[in-house]
C-alpha cells in the first residue's frame, strides 16, 4: 500500500502562493510609488515653468518701465538744460543792458558835475570793474573840490571820491598856471545808489539801544 504525503504538498503550494502574493504586492507598491513620484516631478516641473514664465513677464514689464522712465528722465534733463540756458541768456541780457546804461549815466553825471574852468583830458577804467580814473586840468583847487563834491552828491558815485594827485604846471599867458589832477571814483547804478544810501540809516537804527 502506497501512502502519499499530500499535506506536505499543500504546505509547499501555500508557501509558494504566499510568496507570490507578497512579491506582487511589493511590485505594485513600488510601481505606485514610482508613478506618484513621476506625477510629483511632472507637477513640480510644470509649476516651476509657470512661475518662471510669470517672472519673465514681470522682468519684461520692468524693463519696459525702465526704458520709459529713462526716456522721461532724459526729457527732464533736456528741459532743465534748456531752462538753464534760457536763464543764462536772460542774465546776460540784463548784464548787457546794465552795462549799456551804466556808461551813459556815468558820462552824463560827470558832465553835469563839471564846474567852469575845468576840463577833462582822459578817462579810463581802474583796477575794479566800476572804478574809473579821471584826468583833467583846472585853474584852481577850489574848482577841483567843487567837482569832487558834485560827483558825490549825484549819488551815482560811491563816497568818497578820491583825489589821487594834483600837480601844478606852467601855462601860456594870460593863464599863467594850471593844475593837473587825477581823481578816482567808483560808479554805482541807480538801484545800488539807493541801497548804499539806506544801508547806513538801517545800521544806525539797529545800533540804537532798545528800551
Amino acid at each position: 500500500m502506497i501512502r502519499v504525503n499530500l499535506l506536505a504538498n499543500d504546505r509547499r503550494s501555500a508557501r509558494k502562493t504566499f510568496t507570490f502574493d507578497v512579491g506582487r504586492r511589493l511590485t505594485a507598491g513600488c510601481s505606485l510609488i514610482l508613478v506618484a513620484a513621476g506625477l510629483y516631478v511632472g507637477w513640480r516641473y510644470w509649476a516651476i515653468n509657470k512661475h518662471s514664465a510669470a517672472l519673465d513677464q514681470e522682468i519684461a514689464a520692468a524693463q519696459q518701465q525702465t526704458i520709459q522712465l529713462r526716456t522721461i528722465i532724459a526729457q527732464v534733463q533736456q528741459f532743465e538744460a534748456r531752462r538753464t540756458q534760457l536763464q543764462d541768456r536772460v542774465t546776460l541780457i540784463e548784464q548787457l543792458r546794465k552795462a549799456q546804461t551804466g556808461p551813459v549815466h556815468m558820462l552824463d553825471q560827470i558832465s553835469r558835475s563839471m564846474p567852469p574852468m575845468l576840463w577833462l583830458t582822459e578817462m579810463k577804467q581802474g583796477g575794479a570793474a566800476d572804478e574809473v580814473l579821471i584826468d583833467g586840468r583846472c585853474m584852481t583847487l577850489t574848482g577841483l573840490s567843487d567837482f569832487v563834491a558834485s560827483l558825490e552828491q549825484t549819488g551815482y558815485f560811491k563816497r568818497s571820491v578820491e583825489i589821487v594827485s594834483t600837480v601844478s604846471e606852467a601855462a601860456k599867458p594870460p593863464v599863467g598856471e594850471l593844475i593837473k589832477f587825477q581823481i578816482k571814483a567808483v560808479f554805482q547804478r541807480p538801484g545800488d545808489a539807493v541801497k548804499s544810501a539806506s544801508a547806513p540809516a538801517a545800521a544806525a537804527q539797529e545800533a540804537k539801544p532798545r528800551g
